[in-house]
């Protein structure tokens, strides 16, 4: 007997266009294996975060043109940030604002512009995306601490009914922690948070991680963390809230696809949402690869822009 014909790599469900981008991704395998040598290297490091940018300078530009937006660069309260804002010549700003914290593994810049641009685009809520310090040089809490240096200056010029804050991957995980930072110095809570393909669990590889090949080389999600969490324990709620009391948390969108490795890592920070008493929802997409909506342009990736940028629409105060 002949072989059997070949199984399609994806679902009839999954588009044209998705399936052209993600066919060479996976033939590619995992990104590049960013190992503790490397990136503790400060010229390699230097490289690999300069090679990181110029891969997505073609998208962040096509984005910003589509989207109609500008983006800036300053500072707020001494940590580094762009500013993104559609482009309104006839209007004042919205006082409604975004806090955004890109992904990257903690270690990249891989989204600062790519998951903003077409937020505020679609919204037309000015968005500050923190450059928040990166691991190895500057490991846990850091990139927390710039994260709420952000936050409290959002507060000291409007209210938190008009603050939401949101992340992709690395930007989900440190989110989460904010949140958890936020609860922990008494701080009022931001209107709206969105958890977009993350983890609130450091310390447990979970079933995705587990079956699916690794986002970065051969590492697992905790090995790739290993330089952010440092000498913290992995189960303090401030590293992974997860382990920590969510009751008080504001209304969240959490998203996440089929192929994700972290897709396990979601639905559990979802799930223990859910069990604290907060309003989270939970949105999956059918056969698509981790945080594709912060570099892939499909069908999919549009459906998941609009479903992200509703949402803090809806829950922002003019």
């Amino acid at each position: 007997m002949g072989k059997s014909p070949a199984q399609p790599p994806f679902a009839p469900t999954v588009s044209e266009e998705a399936r052209a981008v993600m066919t060479p991704l996976l033939a590619a395998g995992s990104a590049p294996e960013m190992t503790a040598t490397l990136m503790r290297n400060a010229i390699t490091r230097k490289a690999v975060r300069a090679a990181a940018a110029s891969h997505l300078k073609p998208l962040n530009k096509s984005r910003a043109k589509r989207f109609g937006v500008d983006v800036g660069k300053g500072t707020v309260a001494g940590v580094p940030v762009k500013f993104v804002r559609r482009r309104e010549s006839d209007a004042s700003p919205d006082r409604r604002l975004l806090i955004n914290f890109h992904g990257g593994g903690f270690m990249v810049d891989s989204g600062s512009e790519t998951e903003t641009i077409p937020i505020a685009g679609l919204t037309g809520i000015s968005v500050a995306t923190v450059m928040y310090r990166m691991a190895p040089e500057h490991p846990f809490p850091a990139a927390v601490d710039d994260a709420l240096a952000v936050y409290r200056n959002a507060l000291s010029q409007r209210s938190p009914a008009s603050i939401g804050i949101y992340g992709t991957s690395a930007g989900a995980v440190l989110t989460g922690q904010l949140l958890a930072r936020i609860k922990a110095e008494g701080l009022p809570m931001p209107a709206a948070a969105g958890f977009f393909s993350g983890s609130a669990d450091l310390a447990l590889v979970s079933d995705c991680e587990a079956f699916l090949p690794s986002i970065m080389g051969t590492r697992t999600g905790p090995e790739v963390l290993a330089d952010y969490a440092a000498g913290t324990e992995r189960t303090d709620p401030l590293l992974s809230p997860l382990y920590g009391d969510l009751t008080g948390l504001p209304p969240t969108l959490l998203m996440t696809s089929t192929r994700d490795q972290l897709l396990s890592q979601t639905i559990r920070f979802h799930l223990a949402l859910r069990k604290a008493g907060v309003d989270a929802d939970l949105m999956v997409y059918e056969g698509m690869l981790h945080a594709f909506w912060a570099y892939m342009e499909c069908p999919e990736t549009e459906d998941a822009l609009a479903a992200q940028a509703a949402f803090f629409d809806r829950h922002l105060a003019r």
